[in-house]
């Protein structure tokens, strides 16, 4: 599945629901699963942390759904290395 595809997708799940919530809530929402993700690397297992990734990047796409923003563009940024060298892999210092 492609970034835009997966944000569509989100989009269509949850869009409403969590445009209703607002920026704020679904950033406290993001840094909690960032949270969750954060234990399950320490402690969990491949499993956990499968599912702490996929849910923090769900509500990443929803906070570029509800910002009008494409996560596919953001991604672009890093589509020929590093940003601010522009080499792979990075040779900044």
């Amino acid at each position: 599945m492609h970034l835009d595809e997966f944000q569509a997708t989100i989009a269509q799940t949850y869009g409403e629901r969590d445009r209703e919530r607002g920026t704020a809530a679904t950033v406290a929402w993001l840094c909690e699963e960032l949270g969750e993700l954060a234990q399950a690397v320490r402690k969990g297992t491949v499993d956990q942390q499968r599912h702490e990734l996929s849910d923090v990047l769900a509500w990443l796409a929803s906070l570029a759904h509800q910002l009008d923003l494409s996560l596919e563009d953001a991604a672009a940024r890093y589509a020929d290395g590093c940003p601010r060298c522009g080499t792979i892999p990075c040779s900044c210092p």
